[in-house]
């Protein structure tokens, strides 16, 4: 039996119980992230507001406003300014060579082609963003699978497993790396350089690119990622009203509730000389031979016909067994919501879906499946990940793909490209050089590339600001808040306490790999940032406990941050893939969970070794 610490002050029990709330609220999927992260930051700033508390070394109360200095920490101003140099690179389409070679490689053989595929995405993730590098391979697959009537089931989320483990190999990989060492190295520790823990990430990265490899693919189950079968088409026609119909005398109003008051009119034509076009007004009065312009399917046009008793026709040619609806020039594409796009987290009617971009949504596809909500489409509620169906003409389809704010998977491998592609990739290594040298700060080189990126027009403000999340700014804050909070009121103490008490006989090396799982399987619960930043002051503490260098303990939670491998709300790009390659969740726990289990396995015996439980 072990025997674990005394209950600690009342203080450190409220912000343990907050945690655990914390925790479980960033898990809702029915509560908006930023939401959860407000309320918490709310909790705890009021909290030591109204009841205010005084630490045992220090004779001041504490500040509750101190809690609010996350929005100026220099993780999260490195964590935002690398997001917005990234979206550098992706306007510029710099990243277009690679993709290229890539789509040509895939062609001649595939087997060596994921392995490259895999090594290229893990590299470029150590040095950026992973969601860029996965929004460029994805189409890529996508369409050799369509080329070589193969699954594209079988490589994408091999592929955006490998970005995952390529990220966690410097401090810029993710932001999980810079918010731990940042928040080690205000607790005093050494700050970790860039390439400090790249070896032991490497050999383990080697061993998942093997299993990713050979293993993945042949045990994955197949899915079908295309939904182009699965929802009509949309046809636009005209319902012309007769003189012995319905509509005929009626209001506008009156005839869509008629139809059962889904139907959509876009239009009215009056007159067939002058045709004259009249505002789809509720109230506009309805006369024999006015034309409603209406977009539906086939069937729900017909229906329409039958209930206001009106005629279709298509042109001047009436719709009918021998004349179908035909939809010229018009394209069936999937596009996905990608971070930073303005449809996350709002509805296609708030951001006037169909004026923006001259198309129609059909179908969204979340979540594994497909759904056809077209009559209420418009007022759901997007996720990063989601997947549209669209249609509309070929040349806007390629207007939106150029405009990059949604992820368009349409077969084809067209990349953006400019001739700023090759100043943005010398901005982007000048950022990531000067901050190896260690001669400027990591948010200062990255803030220098950012100015560096708008001055020399790789990209503009609007790209800059779309690149931002604010579910990440959010999450990083609070998590912040949270860490603080237990390590001010002696909470982390308390859990480390616990955690050592638990293990209480058991070797350094063994205590160091637990805590290295017990961070794996959280962030594949909750947000991978919170359970870095929770779990550093942990884990320093942790190595006070046991008197050793908190340095192997704080790496050990870096990598166990970064395992979020077994479910696809454990990453933002997991999401994407989930719904593009038409995964269910069973999926990720079946192919990442044997990875997550391989990765602690490797790690535990690596990071001992090249980082010694030396005495503190």
């Amino acid at each position: 039996m072990f025997d674990l610490p005394s209950i600690p002050n009342n203080h450190a029990l409220a912000v343990l119980i907050l945690t655990v709330i914390a925790l479980y609220l960033f898990r809702r999927e029915d509560i908006p992230l930023e939401t959860s992260c407000l309320a918490v930051l709310l909790l705890v700033t009021v909290g030591f507001e109204i009841f205010p508390y005084v630490p045992p070394a220090q004779a001041e109360r504490i500040e509750a406003t101190q809690f609010f200095s996350g929005f100026g920490h220099e993780a999260l101003v490195s964590v935002c300014a690398l997001m917005m140099a990234g979206q550098g690179l992706v306007r510029t389409g710099a990243l277009e060579p690679i993709g290229r070679v890539l789509a040509k490689v895939w062609k001649t053989s595939p087997v060596i082609s994921l392995l490259l595929t895999l090594i290229v995405g893990a590299v470029l993730s150590a040095f950026m963003n992973n969601t860029p590098i996965v929004v460029l391979l994805l189409p890529i697959l996508i369409s050799v699978s369509l080329k070589t009537k193969s699954s594209a089931s079988s490589v994408l989320m091999p592929m955006g497993l490998g970005t995952l483990v390529g990220g966690m190999s410097t401090t810029i990989g993710t932001s999980t790396n810079l918010l731990v060492v940042s928040v080690a190295a205000d607790m005093g520790m050494r700050r970790l350089d860039m390439f400090d823990f790249m070896p032991a990430a490497a050999i383990a990265g080697a061993v998942a690119i093997v299993y990713l490899w050979l293993i993945a693919p042949r045990i994955i189950p197949e899915r079908t990622a295309s939904m182009s079968d699965s929802s009509p088409r949309l046809f636009t026609a005209h319902l012309t009203i007769q003189e012995d119909g319905y509509a005929n005398g009626k209001t506008l109003a009156e005839v869509i509730n008629q139809a059962g008051g889904h139907m959509k009119v876009e239009r009215i034509q009056r007159g067939e000389e002058t045709d004259t076009r009249i505002l789809p007004m509720p109230d506009v009065v309805l006369n024999a031979g006015d034309r409603l312009r209406v977009s539906d399917t086939p069937d729900n046009l017909k229906e329409y016909e039958s209930s206001i008793g009106a005629r279709l026709f298509k042109g001047k040619q009436m719709v009918d067994d021998e004349h179908p609806l035909v939809a010229e020039d018009q394209q069936l594409a999937e596009v996905v919501v990608v971070p930073g796009s303005p449809l996350a987290g709002s509805t296609l009617k708030n951001v006037r879906f169909i004026d923006q971009f001259k198309l129609v949504a059909i179908a969204l596809h979340r979540g594994g499946k497909a759904i056809d909500l077209y009559r209420k489409l418009g007022n759901v509620s997007l996720h990063v990940g989601d997947v549209l169906l669209v249609q509309g003409p070929r040349e806007n389809i390629s207007k939106m793909k150029k405009e990059g704010e949604l992820l368009v998977l349409d077969a084809t491998t067209d990349l953006p490209h400019s001739d700023k592609a090759p100043v943005a990739l010398g901005i982007m290594a000048s950022i990531i050089f000067f901050a190896a040298l260690g001669i400027l700060p990591i948010s200062v080189s990255a803030l220098c590339g950012v100015i560096l990126m708008l001055i020399t027009r790789c990209m503009s403000w609007r790209d800059a600001s779309l690149a931002l999340s604010t579910q990440v700014v959010l999450i990083v804050v609070a998590s912040l808040a949270l860490g603080e909070a237990l390590l001010l009121t002696g909470g982390a103490d308390y859990l480390a306490q616990s955690f050592v008490a638990v293990f209480s006989g058991a070797p350094p090396v063994v205590i160091l790999s637990g805590l290295m799982l017990l961070l794996a399987i959280l962030t594949n619960v909750v947000s991978n940032n919170a359970a870095a930043v929770i779990g550093t002051p942990i884990a320093i503490s942790v190595a006070s406990q046991l008197q050793l260098s908190p340095e192997p303990f704080v790496i050990a939670v870096l990598f166990g941050a970064n395992m979020s491998y077994a479910t696809p709300v454990a990453y933002k790009t997991n999401l994407l893939v989930m719904n593009a390659g038409g995964y269910q969740f069973s999926d990720f726990v079946r192919i990442g969970g044997p990875l997550v289990i391989l990765m602690w396995i490797v790690l535990s015996f690596v990071v001992p070794m090249l980082h010694p439980l030396t005495p503190s």
